[in-house]
């Protein structure tokens, strides 16, 4: 099938990678002429496990192509995504400026049927928006349809994640449009959720909202574990045997950042205070992430007297291990707070020092390796859960800093093997620091 996906972005690019994997001539649209320079020489402009060879394969296979015209993926396409940005308003609300753009250009150059897809995450009643417009715009009249296709990509298992979904939703208004969805998914052995486009619409914004209250509920019981001595991976491994609960997402730490989280849900609880719905709980999810920031710089301040002048080390810095994202990441929260206490702020990532380097600026030490990171360190904050930091040689970490204080934000040490080599240690709610 002949496909265009507009937008190069984290899930854009990965989606039309993996579309012209399982066979399909795909068109890649995008703006920025930096990215598609990289990207016909078959490199990825973030780190994706798997990606650039997805991409490389299949620019060699000509399957793959990229472009900065949408005109051309009009016209060689039948199916087109839009995959571009939806960043977050001050006032929360998803910006749809580029979803709009998009949407006029279509209306310009379509001159038979298309089938224009969602595949952005966008408030409820974008779909009826896109039509509206689209009816407004389009003068050559031919036939154009609207759906939903949400995506449910993790950032770092991405690839893995589009050939092994959990489910398949389509949000449709004919027959038409979803057997031709039904044609394009067909080597997907997944269950499938066929519903009108809102309601498609609401399942996106719906199951992260749903994600971030399970981690802000481990988060908020971490600090009842905290208080009376308890410890929460007990309590989450316990909680989790139930089949109506499940383990995933329950594991307590800084909270979860990235660009999709914080502004799903900020975009959700805009949604529904302009249908007169106070989402309180939503509320009150965002209000406990952000308060595991405040409460593992408070354990780092206690265990050192005072950060002022005190070297402290991040292992870690992308919101999560796998990618080298740093929108929203805890990190940013955490350095600003030990900054202003008037720590000297040092840092390590095997992925994000490029990017940390850009968006911090001079203000940031970058060690070249957790033992150099180490090295007459106050003490660590452990970030971000990489598999290189699981495996350190913490005897070695100990020998090398100035004082062994090791705080643990995401419960990736046994604090008995970390005490015994003489470390103190703190971490998120397992009542070894009570």
């Amino acid at each position: 099938m002949k496909i265009c996906v507009v937008g190069a972005g984290h899930v854009g690019l990965v989606t039309a990678a993996c579309f012209a994997e399982i066979g399909h001539r795909v068109v890649c649209v995008d703006q920025d002429r930096k990215k598609l320079a990289l990207l016909r020489k078959g490199k990825a402009w973030f780190y994706e496990p798997g990606l650039e060879e997805l991409i490389v394969k299949n620019i060699k296979k000509k399957r793959l192509f990229f472009t900065d015209r949408v005109a051309q993926g009009v016209r060689e396409s039948e199916i087109l995504f839009i995959a571009v940005g939806t960043p977050p308003l001050p006032t929360g609300d998803a910006d749809l400026t580029a979803v709009e753009q998009v949407v006029r250009q279509i209306a310009q150059h379509a001159d038979g049927y298309r089938l224009i897809v969602e595949k952005s995450t966008v408030p409820v009643e974008t779909g009826k928006r896109i039509k509206e417009a689209l009816e407004m715009m389009h003068r050559k009249k031919a036939p154009i349809e609207v759906a939903s296709n949400p995506e449910f990509l993790r950032e770092g298992s991405a690839v893995h994640d589009f050939f092994h979904p959990d489910r398949i939703v389509f949000g449709v208004e004919s027959n038409r449009s979803k057997e031709l969805l039904k044609k394009l998914y067909k080597p997907f052995k997944a269950p499938l959720v066929v519903t009108d486009i809102a309601s498609a619409e609401l399942i996106k914004h719906s199951s992260n909202a749903y994600l971030a209250m399970k981690v802000s509920f481990i988060n908020a019981v971490s600090v009842v574990c905290d208080k009376v001595g308890a410890d929460v991976q007990n309590v989450a491994r316990g909680m989790g045997c139930d089949t109506r609960i499940g383990p995933s997402f329950l594991n307590a730490g800084i909270g979860y950042g990235g660009f999709c989280f914080p502004k799903d849900l900020e975009a959700y609880i805009r949604i529904a205070e302009k249908r007169g719905y106070d989402f309180k709980l939503l509320k009150a999810v965002r209000e406990i992430n952000e308060d595991q920031r405040r409460i593992l710089v408070e354990k780092v301040t206690r265990l050192l007297w005072n950060l002022k002048g005190k070297k402290v080390g991040l292992l870690g810095l992308s919101f999560k291990p796998d990618t080298d994202d740093l929108r929203f990441a805890p990190a940013l929260e955490i350095i600003a707070a030990l900054r202003e206490g008037g720590a000297q702020v040092h840092a390590y990532d095997p992925r994000a020092m490029p990017e940390a380097k850009r968006l911090l600026g001079p203000g940031i030490h970058l060690a070249k390796d957790p033992y150099h990171l180490a090295k007459d360190a106050d003490c660590l904050i452990l970030v971000t859960e990489w598999q290189e930091f699981k495996d350190l040689d913490l005897a070695r970490i100990k020998k090398r800093m100035r004082q062994p204080v090791l705080v643990d934000g995401r419960n990736l040490y046994d604090p008995d093997k970390v005490k015994r080599l003489g470390f103190r240690y703190a971490a998120m709610g397992r009542g070894k620091d009570a």
